[in-house]
């Protein structure tokens, strides 16, 4: 598995910039084996949300939509199938990223541990 991760940036209506992430992952067939085997393509690998007051009428549509926008979940069928994301300031952008590569390597593990079961794996000390 090959983590592809792609940086961009946007202006918004107001003059401000959005930054964006792209996510993906390079899977190989037989780690899709795994993942369909397993049924692990609806597990989380990160998730951010943020308590907005709903609210009623149409200023709880506007904040019910807000709330959407600002909760971020990635699955491992999102990698597999990329995930874009938004963020507001570069530094949330970048947290987002470490906690996306950190939840990779883990789940590259799961992937690997999969793989073995059945029979030995002979690890050298």
């Amino acid at each position: 598995m090959h983590l592809l991760l792609r940086r961009d940036q946007r202006s918004t209506m107001l003059g401000n910039v959005s930054f964006i992430l792209e996510v993906r992952a390079d899977i190989t067939q037989e780690e899709r084996a795994h993942i369909s085997k397993y049924k692990l393509g609806s597990s989380l690998l990160y998730t951010k949300s943020e308590l907005v007051d709903r609210g009623s009428g149409l200023l709880g549509l506007a904040s019910r939509l807000a709330f959407k926008a600002m909760n971020i979940s990635v699955s491992v069928d999102d990698l597999a199938g990329g995930k874009r994301i938004e963020c507001k300031d570069i530094l949330e952008m970048l947290a987002v990223e470490g906690q996306i590569r950190e939840a990779a390597i883990t789940f590259k593990q799961v992937l690997d541990a999969a793989a073995h079961f059945g029979g030995e794996e002979v690890i050298e000390i």
